[in-house]
This record gives C-alpha cells, structure tokens and sequence, in this order.
C-alpha cells in the first residue's frame, strides 16, 4: 500500500477484459496496461501508463509480468507494441516462452 496525499492506495493488480491495472477502477487507475487478442494464440501488448507520481517504482515491470503470467497461463505469445513492454520483455530471457 502506497500513502500518497494522505490517501491510502492499494497497490493490488486488478484485472479486466484485455487489461491490469491498479486503483479503484480503470478509468482511474494510477497505472493501466492494456492488449490485444492477435488471432487464437496470441495477444499485443499496446499500451503501458503510470501515473507520473508512481513512476520508478517498478510497477510498470510489475503490470508487464503480469501479462506475461496471463500469456502463459492461457497458452499465447505475446506481440509487444509498446515500447515499453518491447524492452522488457526482449531484454530478459525468462520471456523467450511468450515471445
């Protein structure tokens, strides 16, 4: 849990349809990343955001793992769009199964 202006945020990954994200609901999550289905086997990860206030505290990486979880759980590759997610995850071997 992260205390931010005397407001208490939960720091729990929620999950949506094609989406994770932290906060109460997704239209105001303090970060969001969102993807695609590509065909049956695979998904595109399209866009990764935290809020600037949040930043450099590993949750992008921890939203990116997320899907990469999902990815493998539901059998598909991942084709990641976002420049973000492209560094993650073609930067670290432990990816190569999803990519």
């Amino acid at each position: 849990m992260i205390v931010n202006d005397k407001k208490d945020i939960d720091m729990e990954i929620k999950e949506q349809k094609n989406a994770f994200y932290i906060g109460d609901s997704i239209g105001s999550a303090i970060a969001v990343i969102t993807f695609q289905p590509k065909g049956e086997d695979a998904i595109v990860i399209d866009h990764t955001f935290v809020k600037e206030e949040y930043r450099k505290q590993g949750i992008a990486h921890s939203l990116v793992m997320k899907v990469a979880d999902y990815a493998r759980r539901e059998n598909k590759k991942i084709v990641p769009q976002c420049s973000y997610a492209r560094e993650m995850l073609t930067r670290d071997d432990r990816f190569e199964d999803v990519l």
